[in-house]
């Protein structure tokens, strides 16, 4: 039987792209203090997703989620990991009779 849902979440390893560890890899998500932090908000995403990310993804996803105001309201600010490109205008064509 798949296992989906809240459950294939928690059991995913959360790590934090913002603090990457000197031999490879990345912390484990979370912090402990969220006032006197020197090292910024934590993006969190699964470990696999993080090592399928290219460099400039995890920069980006990084740069989008610590210029967001944090902890509005008492919740979490979220952002999409892999943001998307910039969408052209659609034309719009005439049908000609």
């Amino acid at each position: 039987m798949a296992r989906g849902g809240l459950g294939k979440w928690f059991g995913e390893r959360w790590v934090d792209l913002g603090r990457p560890k000197k031999g490879g890899g990345y912390h484990k998500c979370g912090r402990r203090k969220a006032k006197k932090s020197r090292k910024g908000y934590p993006k969190c995403v699964p470990a696999a997703k993080a090592a399928a990310m290219t460099k400039a993804q995890i920069k980006s996803a990084i740069r989008r989620k610590r210029s967001k105001k944090q902890g509005v309201g008492g919740k979490p600010t979220n952002v999409k990991t892999i943001a998307r490109r910039g969408r052209r205008k659609r034309t719009v064509r005439r049908r000609r009779r």
